[in-house]
């Protein structure tokens, strides 16, 4: 999807005026400085490092409560950055593309007091840049959620920390590592907050986004007649169902290594210049799960540079791992649980979130909550329900983490759960 950047020139003034005698300035509010960061580097053992940034808010020295991001899948900088950050040829000003969903958090949250971490994913960098193939393409799940052990360590023992008040924040891929950070760190995690969750086994999720979503969108708006049908053409020439699956014709005629090693190939009447139509039960939909089958095989020696496609060592290890549906259990019930979804979120359905929710309160955990959005989509922006739209996430989603994270009575009632504990 391309993005369209938007720079925004802001005219930076001050007005003096002449009160009672005494000569006062008043600012524009870009000239008052309400945060300052220190970068950082974060050792992740056996030689790997990576960038790091603590932001601190520009008054006192704390120690302030303290926040944790842990960004979702692929190959994202520790802003979440959804899309290439460019430099204008004339001005030479930093043109930042409308969507960089943790940048925005964590000034949110720093203004308003929180001391925040943000760090890169191992193996990359800024702009989807892959520092380390060798690294990014052999990561897996497990070394992800130890990553966010360590930097989670590393939070705790900064001096302006406070290291008694710490929430983890998580963004899809990770809502599935914070529950297990919060579980192996029972007396450091003070809260988590889950966003476009992923509750149900991964597989589950890719085979939604890969299959479920895209015959959803064929039978809802491609087959007219209502028989089953579509035209191969006007498949390919759909803009929405095009980004769902990619290219059509690519998908239908090309080769596909299935998981036992065997290649099939549709046959040549696909051609989109002859219009045919094909089934969408009986042709369209095998071809999909093939290609979703296709994303984990390991081929030995081949390096994982794609950007669009996951690496097969990191989806196979994702398919292994055990849901947080079936561990959420295990979070304490001292530790306080925000879940945040779009209604639009067409790559962790809403559907995610109300199981988690419903295993939570079966559970009987104490203190969660679950906040939906409607008409916003996974980045918590303004959607539709086929495809995930990028830009700024709204200012409610910030104004209700924050609401929630400073909430008195939400912690006068943690205090009530712990007292009822003590013998």
């Amino acid at each position: 999807m391309s993005l369209k950047i938007v720079a925004i020139l802001l005219s930076i003034y001050a007005i003096s005026f002449l009160l009672c005698g005494v000569a006062l300035t008043v600012h524009a509010q870009s000239d008052l400085q309400t945060t300052k960061y220190r970068n950082m580097v974060i050792d992740l053992g056996n030689g790997l490092k990576t960038n790091a940034r603590l932001n601190l808010p520009a008054n006192g020295n704390g120690p302030f409560p303290a926040v944790l991001l842990i960004q979702g899948s692929g190959p994202v900088d520790m802003n979440e950055t959804a899309g290439y950050v460019r430099i204008d040829n004339e001005t030479g000003s930093i043109e930042y593309p409308p969507a960089r969903e943790f940048f925005q958090i964590a000034e949110y949250l720093t203004e308003r007091g929180f001391a925040v971490l943000q760090y890169d994913k191992r193996g990359v960098g800024a702009n989807f840049t892959i520092l380390d193939s060798n690294v990014w393409g052999n990561a897996t799940f497990d070394d992800l959620t130890l990553d966010a052990e360590k930097a989670l360590d590393v939070l705790i023992q900064q001096p302006e920390v406070d290291a008694n008040h710490v929430t983890l924040v998580g963004h899809s891929e990770g809502t599935r590592i914070v529950p297990r950070v919060a579980i192996d760190n029972p007396d450091i995690v003070d809260n988590i907050v889950l966003m476009g969750v992923v509750t149900q086994n991964f597989s589950d999720i890719g085979y939604f986004q890969g299959v479920t979503l895209p015959i959803l969108y064929v039978q809802q708006v491609l087959d007219h007649d209502h028989n089953g049908l579509i035209s191969v053409q006007e498949a390919s020439e759909n803009p929405v169902f095009s980004s769902i699956v990619g290219n059509l014709t690519l998908a239908l005629t090309q080769n596909i290594t299935t998981a036992n090693g065997t290649a099939e190939q549709l046959n040549p009447q696909y051609n989109t210049n002859n219009d045919t139509f094909m089934s969408i039960n009986d042709e369209l939909k095998p071809r999909l799960i093939d290609n979703l089958k296709s994303l984990s095989v390991v081929t030995p020696g081949e390096k994982c540079l794609a950007l669009a496609n996951p690496c097969p060592i990191w989806l196979t290890s994702q398919y292994s791992s055990i849901p947080t549906l079936d561990i959420i259990s295990k979070v304490p019930s001292d530790t306080s649980i925000l879940i945040q979804q779009g209604k639009n979120d067409s790559q962790t359905p809403i559907q995610q979130a109300f199981l988690l929710q419903q295993e939570l309160t079966e559970g009987r955990h104490p203190d969660h909550t679950l906040i939906a959005y409607p008409d916003l989509g996974h980045l918590f922006y303004p959607s539709s329900q086929w495809l995930t739209a990028a830009g700024p996430m709204e200012q409610n989603v910030l104004e209700d983490l924050f609401s929630w994270l400073s909430d008195p009575v939400r912690d006068f009632k943690k205090l009530t759960i712990l007292s009822t504990q003590i013998p």
